[in-house]
């Protein structure tokens, strides 16, 4: 090899090297946990605040609410910002619970951003969407071959909202057995309500699953709920007003007694209580009283 060919590789390695522009600074990662709920608006939210912030990289992961504070929790993830379709579950799982490492709690403090509504959503494949209304819902729902998708009163608030908005409706329809109609040998072990001067507790066993034939097929959380209502795997699932809204589904509006949409009623949202028979998960408590979302 000639010093003249030398000379011509060093020159182009040269060249080379003034032409490859510079690696661009490293982005600060922003970790956020959130609701399956928020997974339309936040990826909408997440490119405004990156046009914005363009030093910042947004990393969003999505679950059931109650499946987010775990990752937070009992797993030990280091996450940024927690959402929740359920804001009681900030002070309640993440104020009383400290980081072993700090002796801190996870969380001092939350912001309440939004409201919803929950309702019946449905599609036009859906069994019996010609005659389906605010009156007779809960009477179609219970019809044998009708089925129903449901999130998993154990990981995600919109199930345990669910068994809410059931016993709910039998005072506002003057139906004293509607959840017993539509609860009643479908899941195994079995969930029971019970009633005691003007208050229900409803309880929802450690190991819940559908009964096979019963009509309910059961997801961790509400954006599963969701795909099997997409694909026509379910007739009707209860959703929030906003998903429905946003996946372009029909839905039987429900009264403002039965959708946990008003503060005002939150006297009447209270006399029911889901309780979780068990403790899964070491920062969850087992109660979740009626509330508005």
């Amino acid at each position: 090899m000639t010093k003249r060919f030398l000379s011509l590789l060093l020159a182009l390695a040269v060249t080379l090297t003034a032409c490859v522009p510079p690696m661009p600074a490293a982005k600060t990662p922003v970790v956020v946990f959130a609701a399956g709920s928020l997974i339309r608006p936040f990826g909408a939210l997440e490119k405004a605040f990156e046009a914005a912030n363009p030093d910042l990289d947004v990393r969003a992961e999505y679950h059931g609410s109650i499946q987010v504070m775990r990752h937070v929790t009992d797993i030990g993830e280091e996450i940024d910002v927690v959402a929740t379709a359920d804001d009681a579950l900030v002070p309640s799982l993440m104020y009383a619970v400290s980081d072993p490492d700090t002796g801190l709690p996870y969380a001092t403090w939350y912001l309440r951003f939004a409201g919803n509504r929950m309702a019946l959503a449905y599609t036009e494949g859906s069994r019996y969407s010609d005659e389906i209304n605010p009156d007779n819902w809960f009477e179609v729902i219970s019809r044998p071959g009708v089925r129903v998708g449901l999130s998993d009163p154990r990981f995600d608030p919109c199930g345990y909202r669910t068994f809410m908005i059931l016993k709910l409706a039998e005072s506002v329809y003057g139906r004293p057995h509607l959840f017993r109609d539509f609860v009643e040998g479908r899941f195994q072990p079995p969930i029971t309500a019970f009633w005691e001067e003007g208050n229900t507790t409803i309880t929802v066993p450690e190991l819940l699953a559908p009964k096979a034939g019963s009509g309910i097929l059961m997801r961790g959380a509400g954006m599963e709920v969701e795909s099997l209502l997409q694909a026509g795997e379910v007739d009707y699932a209860f959703l929030y007003e906003s998903e429905i809204h946003q996946l372009g589904f029909s839905l039987v509006e429900l009264p403002p007694g039965v959708n946990l949409g008003s503060d005002a009623l939150n006297p009447d949202y209270g006399r029911v209580t889901v309780k979780l028979n068990f403790r899964r998960f070491a920062s969850v408590e087992p109660e979740f009283p009626g509330a508005s979302i």
